[in-house]
C-alpha cells in the first residue's frame, strides 16, 4: 500500500518524530513523508511512534486509494492537531471572537467553579437543586424524603473545596492547557501527590460545618461525606499518605499556610450563606438554613475541637463490607452501598448537566427559575408499547398462551421486585415481554449474565417476538442494532427500545467515575434480569447485584419495574440477600408432558477408556461439560466419526459470533440439522432456544442440571422417554477438591451443593421416568430440605463462601473508581480496566496450531489475528486469565524473548537481567489490545530468537482443523489423547 504521513509534532517530539519517519519512508516536505510499505511494516511506525508519544506528538498516516481520494488510517499524540478526517487545519485562532466575549470577566473577589466562568455560589446551587430532581424523578417515593435532603445538600457542598486558593488562581488565569479537566489536575507547582484535591478539601470543610449542624441523622451525615468525597474517582498516587480527614487537614494547611486556612473556612461560611440566599428566592428553599449554620464562630476553640474530632477519621469506604458480616447485615449494607450508589450518580450528572452551561446561561436558569427544563431531554419517549401489543398478537390464543397472560398479569400486579420462574420451553421471554407491555413500559434493559445469554435474546427478539422495534445488544464484544451487520453508532448507544446488555454494563454504573450517570436509565427503564441465579457464585457480581435490586427498590411499591427471571430461582439468595420470600415467586407451569429419565454414569476422569466425553455420538445429541477444555478434547477425539459442532468460550471474536449462528440455526426448532451432536462448555445452558434428543452433562450444581436438561426435547415433540445422562466422579460424590472436575466445581462455589443434589436425587429419583414439572418440584423440595438444615446446610455454605470471597476483593479495592492523572488522548483503544470485575484478564496472540491429526499437529507461520492497520476497525482479539499466563511460567517465557522479536515493544529498553521488570511491564502493556502477550510464536519470530528449538512446552496455541476451529488450548493437554 501507498501511505502518506503528516508531522504536526512540537518541540522535542519534532525531531525524535522524524528520525523515525525518516527510517521508514520518504521525506516529500517539511513535515511530510510518503512510501510503499507492507502491512507489518506500517504496524511497526505506529509503535515506535506510540512508544515515544508525548503531548507534542503528532502524526497522521493516509492510505492513497487512487488520484483523488485517501482514506485516514491513525493518528497517534495529539489529535487536536487534525480534524476529524486528519486535515491540517489553517487560518485558526484562540483569541475571543467579537460574539463569544463574555461581557463580565472574572473578578479577583468573586469564587468561580469552573473555566466557563460560572460562579461557584450559583453552580453549587443549581447542582444541588438538580441532584435533588433527579434523585425525586428516578425513585418517585416520597417514603425516601430524608436522602432527597442529602442529594441536595451533598450537590450544594460537592465543589466547596474549590475555594482552595490554588484553584481559584488556576481558573482565573484563563490559559488552561486542558480545562475539561475542571481543576482535577491543576497545572501548577505543586503536586496532587502532596496536595487535596478540591473533593478531598471539600469533605473536610463539610466535617467543620457538621459540628454546628441541625436536624441531621447519622446516617444522612454519612451518605453526605461519601458522596462528597466520591463525587469525584480517588487520585492514583504513588505513595498516597491521604489516608484521613486529618492527613487532607496537614497537607492543606501546610500547603496555603494557617492564615489562608482561617480565610477559607470564613469564605465557606461565607458561601453557604449565598447558597441559601438563592435557594430561600428559588421555590423558597430553606433546607440549607434548616441544617447548617448561617452565622459561625470561627474561635480557637472551634478549631481546636475541629481539629480533635477528626483525628484517626478515616475516609468513605467506597464499599463498606466486612469478612465478619452475617447474610442479614450484608443483605442491609447492599442496601447502604445501593443508596450511595444512586445519590452519587443523582450529584455527579447534575454536575455534568450544569457544568456544560455558560456562565451567563446558568445565571439565567436561576433568575428565572427554569432549571428543570434541563432534565426535559431526559424524558423517554418511544413507540415500544405498540410494539409489544404486537408481540402479544404473533400466539394462537391456546391454553399454553392464557396461562401465559394469566402469570404476566400476577407478576405485573406484584408490590414488589417480581420474580418469575418456570421449566426451561415454559415461555418466560413473552411473559416478561408481555409484564413489560402490562407495566406500560417505554424503555426495556435486558440484563444478562454473559455475552451468550445476549446473543441467544437478541436473536430471539429480533426474530420472533420485536422484529421491527429497535431492539440493541450492547456488549464488550457486539454492539448492534436490529440485525448482526448493523452496527450501532457510538452515540446511538444505550438507545434502543430494548437493550440487551451483560451485567458488567450495568455495574460500571456503580463501580466508575465516568459511567456513573448510566445509573439513572437504569432507574428509569424497565428492567429484565435475565439467568440472574448465575449471579450467586460469581465473586463480586452477587454483592453488587444486590446493591442494583436495592436500588430499585427504592421506588414506591408497584412501582420497581423489575422482573426477575429465571428456570432455577435460588430460593437462598432471594429471601437472605434480596429480602423475598420463597411464596412470593411467580410460577409458570410446564406444558411439555413427556417423560423424563436421569440417569448417573460413574467415570474416572484420567482416563479415556470409559470416559463417557470421549465416546462417538449421533442423532442430535448435546454433549455439555463444565469447561471448555473436555468439551474441545471430546471434539478432537471423535472429529473423524462425528459430524459435530464445537462450541465454548475460549474462540477469538469473529469465531465466537460465527459459530453461535451455526449452533442456532442446526438446533433451534425446525432447524437445518446440518450437525447431529453438539459439544459445549456451559455457555449453551441458557437463554439459547435450542433443543436436543439425547443429552450427556458433567455433575454440576442443580441450578446448571436444570438450566441444560431445559435443551433436552425443549420443545416437548418425542414420544420416547427422554434421557439425561450425568457423569460423575468419586471425587464429586464425597465432596472432595481432587481431581479436575470435584476442583473446578469448588472454584466456582457449588462443589458442596452439587454433592448434596446428588445425594437427594439418589433418595428421590426411582427407575420410573417422570416429567419435567416433576423435576422443578425436586428442585424446590431440595430448597426446602436445606432450609430446615439451617447453618448445616451446603446451598448455604456455598453461597456463604461465595460472599466472602466477594467481600476479600472488594477490600481489596478493586472496584474503587481510580483517576490516574495523565495527558489526555482521544484515541480510540481497546483496553482491558485495571479494575475488571471479571478476573485480572489480559490480551493474548497465539500462533496457529493445526491439529487435523491430534497425533501429529502442525505448527502454522502465522498467528490467530491480525492488528487492525486503522483506528475505526475492531480488533479480532483473544484475553487470557494473568493467573493462567502466570502459572503455567509463560510471562517469564515471554519476558526473555520478546524484545527480541519485537524490538518495537517498551520492554525491549530494559535490560535482560531485570527479569521482574520486564514482566511488570509485559503485563502492564497488555491491557492495551496493542501490545498482546505473545503466549505462542510462529517459526518466523522463534527463528530471531535461536530457532524452533525455543518453543515453549507450556505455549498456549489457537488450534484449528478443517472442520473448524478448535480454539485456545496448550498443546500438553493433547497429551491426553495419546497417552
Amino acid at each position: 500500500m501507498i501511505v502518506t504521513l503528516i508531522s504536526q509534532c512540537e518541540k522535542k517530539a519534532l525531531a525524535r518524530t522524524r528520525r523515525i519517519l525518516d527510517a521508514f519512508a520518504d521525506r516529500i516536505g517539511d513535515n511530510t513523508w510518503q512510501t510503499v510499505i507492507t502491512l507489518e511494516g506500517l504496524q511497526a511506525i505506529r509503535r515506535m511512534l506510540k512508544n515515544t508519544v508525548t503531548k507534542s506528538t503528532a502524526v497522521s498516516c493516509h492510505r492513497i486509494r487512487g488520484r483523488h481520494r485517501s482514506e485516514l488510517l491513525w493518528i497517534v499524540g495529539n489529535r487536536h492537531k487534525f480534524n476529524h478526517q486528519g486535515i491540517v487545519p489553517v487560518n485558526s485562532t484562540q483569541k475571543d471572537l467579537f460574539m463569544d466575549v463574555r461581557t463580565m470577566k472574572m473578578k479577583k473577589d468573586q469564587f468561580y467553579a469552573n473555566t466557563h466562568g460560572q460562579l461557584l455560589v450559583e453552580h453549587l446551587f443549581a447542582v444541588g437543586y438538580l441532584a435533588q430532581q433527579l434523585f425525586n424523578k428516578v425513585v418517585a417515593n416520597n417514603d425516601h424524603d430524608n436522602l432527597s435532603k442529602v442529594a441536595f445538600l451533598a450537590g450544594c457542598l460537592h465543589d466547596i473545596g474549590k475555594l482552595d486558593p490554588h484553584f481559584q488562581e488556576w481558573v482565573k488565569k484563563g490559559k488552561q492547557k486542558d480545562p475539561d479537566e475542571d481543576g482535577q489536575h491543576i497545572d501548577s507547582k505543586f503536586s496532587f501527590d502532596k496536595h487535596p484535591r478540591h473533593n478531598e478539601i471539600s469533605l473536610a470543610i463539610f466535617h467543620f460545618l457538621e459540628q454546628q449542624s441541625k436536624g441531621l441523622n447519622p446516617r444522612q451525615k454519612t451518605s453526605l461525606q461519601h458522596v462528597i468525597y466520591w463525587h469525584h474517582a480517588k487520585p492514583y498516587r504513588q505513595n498516597d499518605d491521604f489516608t484521613g480527614v486529618d492527613k487532607i487537614y496537614e497537607y492543606l494547611i501546610k500547603n496555603i499556610g494557617a492564615e489562608k486556612l482561617i480565610t477559607l473556612i470564613n469564605d465557606s461560611c461565607n458561601l453557604v450563606k449565598q447558597i441559601n440566599l438563592i435557594a430561600k428566592r428559588y421555590h423558597h428553599i430553606d433546607l440549607v438554613e434548616r441544617h447548617f449554620p448561617l452565622t459561625f464562630d470561627l474561635t480557637p476553640d472551634t478549631i481546636a475541637n475541629f481539629e480533635y474530632q477528626i483525628k484517626d477519621k478515616g475516609l468513605p469506604d467506597f464499599k463498606s463490607y466486612s469478612n465478619n458480616d452475617l447474610t442479614d447485615v450484608l443483605k442491609s449494607k447492599s442496601e447502604l452501598n445501593g443508596q450511595y450508589n444512586l445519590l452519587r450518580a443523582c450529584v455527579i450528572s447534575a454536575d455534568r448537566l450544569i457544568s456544560k452551561l455558560t456562565a451567563q446561561d446558568l445565571c439565567d436558569y436561576i433568575e428565572q427559575q427554569r432549571l428543570d427544563e434541563l432534565l426535559d431531554n431526559q424524558e423517554l419517549s418511544s413507540n415500544l408499547a405498540q410494539h409489544l401489543s404486537n408481540a402479544t398478537t404473533k400466539f394462537a390464543n391456546s391454553e399454553r398462551t392464557q396461562q401465559q397472560n394469566l402469570v404476566a398479569k400476577t407478576l405485573a400486579e406484584v408490590r414488589d421486585i417480581a420474580v418469575l420462574a418456570g421449566p426451561a420451553g415454559c415461555g418466560k421471554t413473552r411473559i416478561a415481554l408481555e409484564w413489560a407491555r402490562l407495566k406500560s413500559s417505554q424503555k426495556i434493559i435486558w440484563i444478562c449474565p454473559r455475552v451468550q445469554v445476549c446473543q441467544g435474546i437478541f436473536q430471539e427478539l429480533i426474530e420472533t417476538y420485536l422484529p421491527d422495534a429497535r431492539v440493541e445488544i450492547f456488549t464488550g464484544e457486539f454492539k448492534f442494532t436490529n440485525q448482526w451487520n448493523h452496527t450501532t453508532p457510538d452515540e446511538d448507544y444505550f438507545s434502543g427500545d430494548v437493550v440487551v446488555t451483560t451485567i458488567d454494563q450495568i455495574l460500571s454504573s456503580i463501580i466508575t467515575h465516568s459511567n456513573v450517570n448510566s445509573l439513572l436509565p437504569f432507574m428509569d427503564a424497565h428492567i429484565i434480569f435475565d439467568e440472574y441465579h448465575e449471579y450467586i457464585g460469581m465473586e463480586i457480581f452477587n454483592l453488587l447485584f444486590a446493591e442494583l435490586i436495592a436500588c430499585k427498590n427504592m421506588r414506591k411499591n408497584y412501582e420497581k419495574n423489575t422482573l426477575l427471571v429465571s428456570a432455577t430461582p435460588h430460593y437462598f439468595y432471594l429471601e437472605k440477600m434480596l429480602g423475598i420470600a420463597p411464596d412470593d415467586v411467580i410460577e409458570m407451569p410446564s406444558f411439555n408432558t413427556c417423560d423424563y429419565q436421569i440417569e448417573f454414569i460413574d467415570y474416572d476422569e484420567t482416563q479415556i477408556v470409559g470416559n463417557p466425553f470421549y465416546q462417538q455420538y449421533t442423532d442430535q445429541t448435546f454433549v455439555i461439560a463444565n469447561t471448555a477444555l473436555t468439551a474441545q478434547l471430546g471434539f478432537i477425539y471423535q472429529k473423524h466419526n462425528e459430524n459435530a459442532v464445537l462450541f465454548h468460550s475460549k474462540y477469538k471474536k469473529s469465531d465466537k459470533k460465527y459459530w453461535f449462528n451455526e449452533v442456532y440455526d442446526a438446533f433451534k426448532k425446525e432447524g437445518n440439522k446440518k450437525y447431529s451432536v453438539l459439544r459445549s462448555g456451559p455457555i449453551v445452558q441458557a437463554s439459547l432456544n435450542i433443543t436436543s434428543k439425547h443429552m450427556l452433562i458433567e455433575m454440576t450444581s442443580p441450578e446448571n442440571m436444570l438450566q441444560r436438561l431445559g435443551r433436552l426435547d425443549r420443545f416437548g415433540e418425542s414420544i420416547e422417554v427422554n434421557l439425561l445422562q450425568v457423569a460423575i466422579t468419586e471425587n464429586i460424590k464425597k465432596g472432595s477438591c481432587k481431581g479436575a472436575s470435584a476442583y473446578f466445581l469448588n472454584q466456582v462455589n457449588c462443589l458442596q451443593t452439587t454433592k448434596a443434589w446428588f445425594d437427594f436425587l439418589q433418595q428421590q429419583l426411582s427407575a420410573l421416568p417422570i416429567k419435567l414439572s416433576q423435576c422443578y418440584q425436586l428442585y424446590r423440595e431440595f430448597y426446602r430440605q436445606q432450609q430446615a438444615q439451617q447453618q448445616k446446610s451446603a446451598v448455604l455454605q456455598d453461597m456463604d463462601s461465595a460472599l466472602k470471597k466477594s467481600i476479600m476483593l472488594i477490600n481489596k479495592k478493586v472496584t474503587e473508581p481510580t483517576k490516574i492523572i495523565r495527558t489526555k488522548s482521544t484515541e480510540r483503544k481497546v483496553k482491558i480496566s485495571k479494575n475488571s470485575l471479571r478476573g485480572d484478564n489480559r490480551f493474548v496472540q497465539l500462533a496457529v496450531l493445526n491439529i487435523n491429526d491430534y497425533q501429529s499437529p502442525v505448527f502454522e507461520n502465522r498467528y490467530a489475528y491480525q492488528p487492525p492497520f486503522d483506528d475505526s476497525a475492531e480488533y479480532d482479539n483473544l484475553t487470557e486469565s494473568l493467573n493462567t499466563i502466570r502459572d503455567r511460567g509463560l510471562i517469564n517465557y515471554i519476558a526473555q524473548k520478546h524484545g527480541n522479536i519485537e524490538p518495537t515493544h517498551p520492554v525491549k529498553g530494559i535490560p535482560i537481567k531485570k527479569q521482574q521488570a520486564r514482566c511488570t511491564v509485559l503485563e502492564s502493556y497488555a491491557r492495551d489490545a496493542d501490545y498482546p502477550l505473545y503466549l505462542s510464536y510462529t517459526e518466523d519470530d522463534l527463528n530471531k530468537v535461536g530457532g524452533t528449538g525455543n518453543r515453549c512446552d507450556e505455549a498456549i496455541y489457537y488450534a484449528v482443523c478443517d472442520r473448524q476451529p478448535i480454539g485456545s488450548i496448550s498443546l500438553d493437554k493433547l497429551h491426553f489423547l495419546i497417552k
